[in-house]
């Protein structure tokens, strides 16, 4: 039934290897993907089809197949602002930049199920390829897909993700929330200033920060159901320098997170509640800046079962379950749109250390390259209810 795919894979197994390893040697940051929007229209063209440039200038859409609903295959493109450390022959030539998230492996999967699918004998059902820029920042890029339609007349979405835990060959599914919303506080106090030994003339500031750093997240252990797996983690604190002098500013930041959807929407009111209630008592000075991040990715039930026939066509130990991440993922705010899932693909090779994504040494196995093709161009098939 996908015999044509396979031969695909197996006729362009060097392409992807060589599409993936120039994308890699070039990484281009959020919002400035010219070279790799380029580099895959390009080839787009040459098949016949008619990609379309977002109006940003990076990242674009391709449609493919019969009009009508269309099922919706997305990628994004973007790198990291991190320097390579892989010593591979193919590293980033890019000063401070590089493909650390695997985002060149997502992207040259989807061109090469794109191509696929292009010559496919009669699909069942219309496709759009969504190349998308700007994932790793916030506000990401899926927004601004969105607001440029790349959502019209699409009635399921699907993506693929790199998992260096999981090992090439097989694919993670999971239904419900697989990834977690993220969201960013910043804390920024102000106080008169003193001296350390008469803390009762002013406002102790360093107490204060102290108080929030502690109280914060301890109530919201207390307030949101432990089975939301939801959690506040300070990253950075600032405050005075001398030891015997009580600042007069100080700052904190940091993430809390979420995997359940309505316990996101409860989560800024009640920081705020949280925030007010500790400070109150010193009389320290504050700003509170909360910035919604993402949502979490949750996986509808339908979008999950045309995943796993999807895989299942890859052979009876290609699946595996995946846990879900605290990490965040722009694929969510697709998801407030139409149903549809993300799922896990293996990169690691089976030998020596399990590297994380986001890591100056993260490389990945070229042979997962062609088993995402292969899933991602039979998810149109699952889901026209052809597998």
């Amino acid at each position: 039934m996908t015999e044509w795919i396979d031969r695909w894979v197996a006729d362009h197994a060097a392409d992807l290897s060589s599409w993936r390893r120039h994308i890699h040697a070039h990484p281009e940051l959020a919002r400035h993907e010219y070279a790799t929007t380029e580099f895959v229209a390009t080839r787009l063209i040459a098949a016949g089809l008619a990609p379309e440039i977002l109006p940003g200038g990076t990242g674009l859409t391709c449609d493919i197949g019969p009009d009508g609903p269309r099922v919706a295959l997305r990628a994004d493109m973007d790198a990291l602002p991190l320097q390579e450390a892989t010593g591979a022959p193919y590293a980033s030539t890019v000063t401070g930049v590089s493909h650390a998230c695997g985002h060149d492996a997502h992207t040259t999967i989807l061109l090469g199920a794109g191509l696929a699918l292009a010559q496919a004998p009669d699909l069942p059902v219309g496709v759009r390829l969504i190349f998308q820029p700007a994932e790793e920042v916030m506000p990401g890029g899926a927004l601004d897909a969105v607001a440029a339609g790349a959502l019209k007349d699409v009635s399921r979405i699907f993506a693929l993700h790199c998992d260096p835990r999981l090992e090439a060959g097989r694919v993670g599914v999971r239904l419900g929330a697989i990834t977690s919303a993220a969201d960013t506080v910043e804390l920024i106090l102000d106080s008169p200033g003193g001296h350390t030994s008469r803390p009762h003339l002013t406002t102790d500031l360093v107490y204060a920060l102290g108080t929030v750093i502690t109280g914060l997240p301890g109530m919201l252990s207390r307030r949101i159901d432990p089975r939301t797996s939801t959690v506040m983690v300070w990253g950075a604190v600032t405050a005075g320098q001398a030891p015997n002098a009580i600042p007069q500013s100080g700052r904190l930041v940091g993430t809390v997170r979420t995997g359940d959807h309505d316990t996101w929407a409860l989560l800024e009111p009640m920081v705020h509640e949280i925030v007010d209630g500790l400070l109150a008592p010193t009389g320290v000075r504050y700003q509170l800046n909360y910035r919604r991040g993402v949502p979490p990715v949750v996986n509808d039930e339908d979008s999950t079962r045309m995943f796993e026939s999807a895989i299942a066509m890859l052979g009876p130990d290609a699946r595996s379950d995946t846990p879900q991440s605290g990490g965040g993922e722009d694929f969510s705010w697709y998801l407030e749109e139409v149903p549809g899932a993300m799922a896990r693909l293996g990169v690691w090779s089976g030998v020596g250390p399990q590297l994380d994504i986001h890591q100056p040494t993260f490389d990945l196995d070229e042979r997962a390259l062609g088993v995402g093709v292969r899933v991602m161009a039979n998810l149109p098939l699952a889901a026209a209810g052809v597998l």
